[in-house]
């Protein structure tokens, strides 16, 4: 038996005898200040002890290196943490901080607009270092607006160096414009900087100033209800509040949709709302006068009239530079009492243009809106302008006046105008025609129009005997199309151009002929004028036109010609100069054609611009051929081809 195997069964032996002998004691101890989790187990050799106490040695040495790790760190932190203390015991005396710096505003809470306003600023620095670089910055509003999102002044002053404890004052003037009784911020800012940093520092503080006054007040006299479609106006007073005189005043209105202006006194210097009141002494007055109509807008709207002054801009003389003062007026739109409207051919609006030759059939409806009646109604339709001939005026059941041209409806005429019902309505006509654009005078009428000025009264007996005058009013302006003409020929004997081959053209031989378009005007100035036409297959264009400044172009592809004759002004070819153009073509008739009398060029189309009307004009013309009537020379059997 082997010596290790002999060892164990001693042991064994040994333990039998003491778990069998009488006097064994098992000793147990408890030892409560230990944890009980950890179960260790019972070591069958000596090699198995020998390795665990191996690993706890492991164990041991790398819980003690995170240890060291862990206290190397908490040193570091340690000697930094009293680095800082040090440095924030004996340095912290010259940092700088924007608490110790003291901004103070002395001055008035209360100014006129356009006046100086001097202010005092104080800057006080507590710190234990110097303030470097300082800038003193004012913000302000620049004009009228209440806030410094829009534009603003700036103004900057360079204060140097303020020492620790010092006290630095600035003597400052700014001026203020605004409205009476608004406010202006104005934005102090002091830029600095501090030993040992490149950084720019910066303290804020705000100031609020009343304006008490302003430089130009200005007061608008207008209505605050109107109906629709009414005329209106407005009238603007401008008044310098200031003590000192202001240079270059300009007034701005800004008019809301639908308004459309009419007449202004005095004339507005920039488009129809910017009015140059020049240089303004304290005390001076100015007045502004503006007449208007309200057009397309309706029941219960508000429209706003915004009024601005101030001084003129030193780039743009139509702008103000700096706004001194802006008021609103605001107008409701309400129904009329009594309601009209006038229609012109059918048509409802305030303008319309026609030709001379086709008659005006005018027609006034009413309306009775309250809710009781109205008695005796009357309407009375006003005819003004250079345009119409009296001679044609025409109404079934009223009467024209030709003395005062006005045309009358009332109970005398017409039996229901006596009492008309709430919600009541009806309505009048009456036509008359233009004149003659050209008169057989030679005269030419310039810019022609027909006016039709139309008020509408009557009474509403409210209590007793008591009556109510209500009216009403519309208007229509009628401008008359200028009559363009245009005239197209085929020549051969005569125009600028020597043509050639025989009359009448011979099958599969050249014939040329001169095309001439001219060009008439009447009344009014016509703008962008263009004829465009077309040649058939069979047809070549020679190239040459006269004269050789006019616009002609021919394009090989599509064979179309144009002339872009532009403007055609007032009287062209009646008192004036005509305006013409003439080109040549080639004909190779085919033996297909041989008893016909073809086409030479296509129908034609002019288009262009009535300046005056505000309407585009259109006149077409048909196409020509072989058949040459407006050359004295031709031959009667000219036209058809022959072999």
């Amino acid at each position: 038996m082997l010596l290790g195997d002999r060892n164990k069964l001693n042991r064994v032996e040994e333990l039998k005898s003491k778990l069998f002998s009488k006097n064994y004691q098992t000793k147990i101890e408890h030892r409560d200040s230990f944890s009980h989790l950890t179960k260790k187990e019972v070591l069958d050799s000596w090699k198995t002890r020998e390795k665990t106490e191996s690993n706890i040695k492991e164990n041991f040495f790398m819980k003690t290196s995170v240890f060291r790790k862990f206290f190397i760190f908490s040193l570091v932190f340690f000697l930094l943490t009293s680095l800082y203390a040090s440095y924030v015991f004996f340095a912290g005396g010259n940092t700088v901080s924007n608490n110790n710096i003291d901004i103070s505003i002395l001055g008035n809470n209360f100014t006129a607009g356009g006046e100086e306003l001097p202010l005092i600023i104080g800057i006080t620095n507590r710190n234990n270092s110097p303030l470097d670089l300082v800038d003193l910055v004012l913000e302000y509003p620049k004009g009228s607006r209440g806030d410094l999102s829009s534009e603003t002044e700036r103004l900057r002053v360079s204060l140097g160096t303020i020492p620790s404890g010092a006290v630095r004052n600035e003597n400052l003037k700014i001026v203020l414009f605004g409205e009476q009784g608004s406010s202006r911020p104005i934005k102090i800012t002091l830029e600095y900087r501090v030993a040992g940093s490149n950084a720019i520092f910066i303290k804020e503080k705000f100031y609020e100033v009343n304006i008490n006054s302003t430089p130009i007040n200005l007061v608008v006299e207008a209505p605050l209800t109107i109906s629709p479609n009414q005329d209106i106006a407005l009238k603007i007073k401008a008044t310098l509040n200031a003590t000192r005189p202001s240079q270059k005043i300009l007034v701005r209105a800004d008019y809301p949709t639908g308004f459309v202006f009419v007449s202004s006194a005095p004339a507005p210097s920039f488009g129809n709302n910017i009015w140059d009141l020049g240089d303004f002494a304290p005390g001076t007055e100015r007045n502004i006068s503006i007449s208007g109509k309200m057009l397309d807008v309706f029941d219960g709207e508000e429209k706003t009239f915004n009024i601005s002054s101030g001084s003129q801009s030193g780039t743009d003389k139509s702008v103000i530079g700096v706004v001194f003062n802006s008021i609103s007026h605001i107008l409701t739109v309400k129904k009329a009492f009594i309601e009209v409207t006038l229609s012109v051919n059918g048509a409802s609006g305030r303008e319309y243009a026609t030709d001379a030759k086709t008659p005006i059939n005018a027609e006034i409806r009413y309306t009775n809106n309250l809710d009781t009646k109205v008695n005796d109604l009357k309407i009375e339709a006003k005819i003004t302008g250079n345009a119409f001939d009296r001679k044609t005026v025409r109404t079934p059941e009223g009467f024209y006046d030709s003395s005062k041209d006005i045309v009358t409806w009332d109970k005398n005429y017409r039996n229901r105008l006596k009492e008309v019902n709430p919600g009541d309505s009806g309505s009048v006509t009456f036509s008359v025609s233009p004149l003659p654009l050209f008169g057989v005078s030679g005269d030419i009428i310039v810019n022609p129009s027909i006016n039709i000025e139309v008020n509408i009264t009557g009474s509403q007996a409210i209590e007793g005997s008591v009556a109510n005058e209500l009216n009403n009013s519309s208007s229509a302006i009628i401008r008359v199309i200028s009559d363009v003409g245009f005239s197209t020929k085929t020549l051969y004997y005569s125009g600028p151009f020597g043509n050639t081959g025989s009359i009448p053209p011979k099958a599969e031989q050249a014939t040329t002929y001169t095309v001439v378009w001219t060009l008439s005007n009447t009344a009014n100035s016509i703008s962008k004028t263009e004829i465009r036409s077309t040649l058939p297959p069979w047809i070549t264009f020679m190239g040459p036109f006269l004269p050789a400044s006019e616009n002609l172009t021919y394009n090989s592809s599509t064979k179309e010609i144009i002339w872009n004759a532009d403007r055609i002004p007032r009287g062209a070819g009646i008192t004036g100069a005509k305006k013409e153009v003439a080109f040549q073509l080639s004909f190779t008739p085919s033996l297909s054609q041989v008893g016909t009398t073809p086409v030479i060029i296509n129908g034609a189309i002019l288009t262009g611009h009535d300046d005056f009307a505000n309407v585009e004009v259109r006149v077409s013309k048909a196409s020509l051929n072989t058949n040459l009537n407006n050359d004295a020379a031709f031959p009667g059997n000219g036209a058809v081809v022959v072999e």
